[in-house]
């Protein structure tokens, strides 16, 4: 029978010795894991940068390019022209408008008005003076406009208001349109020099002229001339609001002059 060897205190230290430097040779990996497998991270958020707004929160900006709105007429609006220039009250569409003798003259205009820079209310009486010195009569006006067309085309057929007409088409008509000057709807009233109605009487060359047009309901236009109604429009769509709301003249091409323009708020 065999003994049991005797593990001495300097057998012992050898075998301790052995036995780390076995364990030091193997490698540390998780029993889960392949050898080929590559490390894994956690990706950090990504957080967007913050800007700061570009206007008060609730409030409208203006887009690129477009221009402010004109001042709203709350108060009466007198222009009796005595200057040399038209001056930044008037927005003209072409050169062919100008101040002469202390009246708003033109000639030649083909449908490329003036507009006053400011909105009319709803409500509104517009009065002024005119002269034409052609028998071919043709003064012009637009109200409850865009403040800034003009005609496209030779006939004036896209407009953005109604228009009064006095003595248009070589002095045959007194005409009120909306929008479409040559409108089959148009109301017209045919011209005759020997007529009782001072209504129906055409434009007489050189003579001063009283126009009154206003809107008392938000949807009647009433047109007088030297005190006779010429013509009343009710409108079952009237014009209002954005790009109804100015007041401008207008020309075709015979010599026309305009004077102490009045328009009250109503």
């Amino acid at each position: 029978m065999l003994g049991v060897p005797r593990i001495t205190p300097r057998f012992a230290r050898v075998l301790l010795t052995i036995a780390v430097g076995i364990t030091a040779c193997v490698p540390s990996q998780p029993s889960d894991s392949k050898p080929d497998a590559a490390p894994k991270t956690t990706k950090k958020a990504e957080s967007k940068p913050r800007t700061a707004p570009t206007h008060s929160a609730g409030r409208r900006s203006t887009p690129p390019n477009e221009q402010p709105p004109d001042p709203l007429l709350t108060a009466p609006f007198e222009d009796r022209f005595d200057r040399t220039d038209i001056g930044s009250d008037w927005r003209s569409l072409g050169n062919s408008w100008s101040i002469k003798n202390g009246k708003l003259c033109v000639r030649q205009a083909r449908n490329q008005g003036i507009w006053l820079r400011r909105r009319l209310p709803i409500n509104a009486r517009i009065e002024f003076e005119a002269v034409s010195e052609s028998p071919d009569g043709d003064i012009k006006a637009e109200y409850w406009g865009d403040g800034l067309s003009g005609a496209t085309s030779v006939s004036y057929t896209n407009a953005t208001s109604y228009l009064t007409i006095f003595g248009g088409w070589k002095n045959s008509f007194h005409v009120l349109a909306r929008i479409d000057e040559h409108a089959p709807n148009r109301l017209e009233v045919r011209t005759n020099l020997t007529s009782p109605q001072e209504r129906e009487k055409p434009v007489t060359p050189g003579r001063s002229y009283t126009f009154r047009v206003e809107r008392t309901d938000g949807k009647t236009i009433s047109w007088w001339v030297d005190g006779h109604l010429i013509h009343r429009l009710e409108d079952p769509e009237p014009l209002v609001g954005r790009g109804h709301d100015h007041f401008g003249f207008n020309n075709w091409e015979v010599p026309i002059c305009f004077d102490n323009l009045m328009i009250t708020p109503l």
